[in-house]
């Protein structure tokens, strides 16, 4: 199934990296929330998909059917089932995830701000920018260097230019 590059795409980030096992038993709960995912009795061309073992990326592509307020809602109630069924924080704009060699890991705000400070994170270093809005974004902008990412904004006193 071929997704326009203006797809909608929500993503939700762990907490934690989940095992190979729960990625398995999670994706077909994933695929089944969007094979019937709908807005207003309209069926959603939507997919499902678990990047790194840890980003849960939820993508509508809105050329069939727009995803409704409502719609959205039902996706957000059932990352909620998800987070409480495998024990994770899904919700935490404030854990930051980055690349360090080919681990992908996250950390709350200020044990990556202590890391910045001793230069363990650098503005080269990869970072996962959540609130890309639709797929092309997610395919060019999610996975970016420190320096170009929104991530920059909160540390900018940390970050000489």
């Amino acid at each position: 199934m071929k997704f326009s590059p203006q797809s909608r795409v929500w993503i939700y980030q762990s907490d934690r990296k989940l095992t190979d096992q729960e990625v398995q038993q999670i994706q077909p709960e994933l695929d089944r929330f969007a094979a019937n995912w709908t807005a207003h009795n309209n069926q959603l061309k939507a997919k499902t998909e678990i990047r790194y073992n840890r980003f849960f990326i939820l993508i509508v592509d809105e050329s069939q059917a727009g995803a409704s307020g409502c719609s959205i809602d039902k996706s957000v109630h059932f990352m909620q089932q998800v987070q409480q069924h495998l024990g994770i924080n899904l919700f935490d704009r404030f854990n930051l995830a980055y690349r360090e060699g080919e681990e992908v890991l996250s950390l709350p705000r200020h044990d990556f701000e202590a890391k910045l400070k001793d230069g363990s994170i650098n503005k080269e270093t990869v970072v996962y920018n959540n609130l890309v809005q639709n797929l092309n974004e997610l395919e060019t902008k999610w996975e970016v260097p420190f320096k170009d990412s929104w991530h920059i904004q909160l540390f900018r006193d940390l970050v000489a230019n």
